[in-house]
């Protein structure tokens, strides 16, 4: 059996969940893997048979997407020819963790493809959205972007029945969570010139602020800048008393599985983020909307006064990619 695994390469979350799913993955068959994108700060172990250049947004500095870097890097004419060329029909199993390539592929060839992401989990209603505003073309984007009728999803609750807790890595599982009283940042939405100057003003507080916008390590008073490293974030989260960060997923659920109070900061205009911070909102976790000239004593106030939300994120990869397997490795219907 042929299967293709097709994860997005914007952010670093899917990638970080595709380390622990692949091996699974392998399980079943001969497994090939399709990245696109251009934003992950991580990579995978596994040989990648695909690198593609996708349909990617750039981290702006602002808090928000920079468009006109995104529309820099756009090329619709290459993002047609790969959704044209692709050999998708050599597999007999077609995974896609939020990827437009292969999701458009198989849509326009009538070919079937299964879900295995966070944003599946927006094809149910059940799953929280801010009620202060009504998405328009923010839901279809999200629900088109990377369009497939069949899914298995992930998110902070069991919101439907196809939707799973996150799936946390080995990595972070098998640490040994302290509190050395620190606090790691990482807002990658925000130039660390900024944080760095609100963040001062909250004293008595060592911060650790992992920046996507700075290739030296640096330190200001209380702030530590730190330019992208996975094995050093890990251990700045795994001993910090908190978690100050966007409103993205693996994230805010690694922190939460690891007993740390969390802070979110969603990206302006990112429906996706906004809908993950009002989730995160509802099981008590404080959500800030921008950085202003209140910001430095919302933070303080969070210090001071933020608790642990308690979570239950057992170990179910094995179990959700047997279940993917059994419904979907016979037949799936388009």
């Amino acid at each position: 059996m042929k299967i293709l695994y097709a994860i997005q390469g914007t952010g670093n979350g899917h990638i970080s969940r595709a380390r622990d799913i692949i091996p699974h993955l392998q399980n079943y068959g001969e497994l090939d893997l399709l990245i696109s994108g251009t934003q992950a700060d991580v990579s995978l172990t596994q040989s990648v048979g695909y690198k593609l250049h996708g349909f990617s947004f750039v981290f702006g500095k602002k808090g928000g997407v920079d468009h006109w870097k995104t529309f820099k890097i756009m090329n619709l004419k290459q993002l047609y020819t790969d959704i044209k060329r692709l050999p998708l029909e050599q597999y007999d199993l077609i995974i896609n963790d939020f990827e437009p390539v292969t999701a458009w592929a198989c849509k326009l060839r009538k070919l079937p493809i299964v879900g295995l992401s966070h944003q599946s989990a927006f094809l149910s209603e059940k799953s929280p959205r801010p009620e202060h505003v009504l998405p328009q073309w923010e839901e279809l984007v999200l629900k088109h972007y990377a369009p497939v009728k069949e899914s298995i999803a992930f998110h902070f609750e069991r919101y439907d029945s196809f939707i799973n807790t996150p799936v946390i890595r080995k990595e972070i599982r098998e640490l040994e969570p302290t509190n050395n009283g620190h606090y790691t940042v990482y807002l990658p939405a925000h130039d660390d010139v900024t944080l760095v100057e609100h963040l001062k003003q909250v004293k008595g507080v060592k911060w650790e602020v992992f920046s996507k916008h700075s290739s030296q390590n640096y330190t200001v008073e209380n702030v530590e800048v730190l330019s992208i490293n996975n094995q050093l974030f890990n251990k700045s989260l795994a001993s910090c008393e908190g978690f100050l960060t966007g409103g993205g997923f693996e994230g805010p659920a690694e922190a939460l599985f690891l007993g740390k109070k969390i802070l979110s900061i969603p990206m302006l205009n990112q429906w996706e983020q906004q809908c993950n911070a009002e989730a995160l909102r509802l099981m008590g976790v404080p959500v800030i909307r921008k950085i202003d000239d209140l910001f430095a004593a919302k933070v303080k106030h969070w210090v001071e006064e933020g608790h642990v939300i308690k979570v239950n994120y057992p170990d179910e990869t094995e179990k959700v990619i047997e279940s993917l397997m059994k419904k979907y490795m016979p037949v799936i219907s388009c």
